[in-house]
């Protein structure tokens, strides 16, 4: 018996060098475009020190929970808290605890590394549904992407999380290619989905596109649908494998804090603080882009609020302003500005402010319902999705307004234009994945995957149409999947399902 001697081609010891040069490439230019920002945009600020007071509190006194002022002058107390889940800060504590306490540099690198990763993760994903040239498209998208890499400069949970996103649907897929069984793919999905939970209450999202997905594959045969106790066993394993790491922190809210919690508060306000929702609800019926939320949405109870930063639509009767028609002259200018001049003086939301703003709130609403439920969630979507996303640089949120210097309005123009391209190529692609199949009508590759994703999108899409407030990168968790499907614009493959 002979052995058969297996030869490579030179063609193909050529194309394999080149593909890895242009990995190589790629990776080192995401590399140097992420130290940039760290070395020249890094923040330290807002919600990240509240991550970081928790993590250093759960290091040295072992407490999940924020400093707080003692009773006394000049002491301090640790309040235990459930305003924020424990994944990230988990995260920091073991990073404070391998590179030294509060040194949030080394937390900036590591999200590097994790940044490159989900790249990588995207890029392969890519490459088994369209081929090796659509995974060189992808990771040169996901290397050369400013919004993902901006937030790699800043301790927040946004990195983490577009990790956990491209690791779910790469595992799913290579999952179902495996045979959707027992294998090392259910338990890297289960992984993904957990611990996207663990960073963000709203990533139950991606937890509820992918598992009906994974059960639609484990039911999608004869044989399968023959056993279905069998067939779906492998399913109901991940998921509570993912619902597991709730158990605990459940179990602690309700000893410690006396409160069933298993994610995380709406409000992100402690059980012991009753929200008071009448500002959020007056709010709702005029707000629509992200300086709103910076200049009176943050700033609500405990700092001062300027009326001139408050746009004329918020004194008009319905949600929009009348045209032509002064500020001071809109029909609820005056009992506006005296709530507002009340609220200033303690800087209070005091329940009878709140009940005034509730009372302005309701007649807005009355005067335009459609506007409330449909136009304004739909124009806030939109703003999240579509505005530049510079908030992370200095520049001012009404970025168009200031015509003393030229530099931050091209700058930011340009940045909408770039996050344009990205939806306009992922629709394209889209399109392009679900027409190129020549074999039968359908998606090339593996249909469930692409509908999995699009659950994903369109249910992130749902939740933030109920939100109050307008930021950007509340929608930074479309961008793996959208860079996934602008891929299939270089797609080399042509499968069935």
């Amino acid at each position: 018996m002979t052995r058969r001697s297996i030869s490579t081609s030179p063609a193909t010891t050529s194309s394999s060098r080149l593909s890895g040069l242009i990995i190589a490439a790629a990776l080192a230019v995401g590399f140097l475009l992420r130290l940039w920002f760290i070395a020249r945009l890094s923040q330290v600020a807002g919600d990240s020190l509240v991550y970081g007071d928790i993590a250093k509190n759960l290091l040295l006194h072992h407490v999940y929970g924020l400093t707080r002022p003692g009773p006394t002058l000049g002491s301090i107390m640790i309040r235990p808290t459930l305003i924020r889940l424990p994944g990230y800060p988990l995260f920091l504590a073991a990073c404070f605890r391998l590179f030294g306490m509060e040194n949030y540099r080394a937390v900036l690198y590591v999200q590097l590394v994790a940044d490159l990763f989900t790249c990588w993760l995207t890029a392969a994903l890519a490459g088994r549904l369209f081929g090796r040239r659509a995974a060189q498209a992808a990771l040169w998208m996901g290397a050369l992407c400013p919004f993902t890499a901006n937030y790699v400069a800043t301790p927040l949970t946004e990195t983490l999380v577009l990790t956990s996103i491209a690791l779910a649907f790469y595992a799913f897929l290579r999952w179902q290619q495996d045979g959707a069984r027992y294998n090392r793919w259910l338990w890297l999905i289960a992984i993904a989905l957990a611990c996207s939970i663990l960073l963000r209450p709203e990533q139950g999202l991606l937890a509820a596109a992918v598992i009906p997905a994974m059960l639609w594959v484990a039911l999608d045969t004869p044989e399968r649908l023959a056993k279905p106790v069998y067939s779906v066993a492998p399913v109901l394993v991940a998921s509570l494998c993912v619902l597991l790491p709730l158990i605990p922190w459940t179990a602690r809210n309700w000893r410690t804090l006396h409160v069933f919690e298993p994610l995380a508060p709406r409000s992100a306000s402690e059980p012991d603080k009753h929200p008071l929702t009448g500002f959020n609800r007056w709010y709702r019926t005029w707000a629509i882009e992200f300086s709103s939320t910076t200049d009176l949405y943050w700033n609500y109870d405990g700092s001062r609020i300027e009326l001139t930063d408050i746009p004329t639509r918020a004194f008009a009767s319905g949600c929009l302003a009348h045209p032509g028609i002064p500020r001071e002259s809109q029909p609820l200018y005056t009992r506006t500005v005296a709530v507002f001049n009340a609220y200033n003086q303690t800087t209070d939301a005091t329940p009878p402010i709140d009940a005034r703003f509730n009372q302005l709130a309701s007649e807005r609403i009355q005067a335009n319902p459609f506007c409330y439920y449909v136009t304004l969630p739909v124009a806030r979507l939109l703003n999240m999705a579509l505005r530049p996303r510079v908030e992370l640089f200095n520049i001012e949120s009404q970025w168009w307004r200031d015509h003393r210097f030229p530099e931050p309005i091209i700058f930011s123009a340009a940045y909408a234009v770039l996050n344009l391209v990205y939806f306009a190529l992922a629709a394209v692609g889209l399109r392009r994945w679900r027409t190129l199949n020549t074999t039968r009508p359908g998606w090339i590759g593996l249909s469930t995957v692409a509908w999995a994703m699009i659950a994903f999108i369109a249910l992130r899409s749902a939740l933030l149409l109920t939100l109050d407030n307008s930021e950007p990168r509340y929608t930074l968790e479309f961008f793996p999947v959208l860079i996934v499907f602008a891929a299939a614009l270089f797609q080399t493959r042509n499968t069935s399902d």
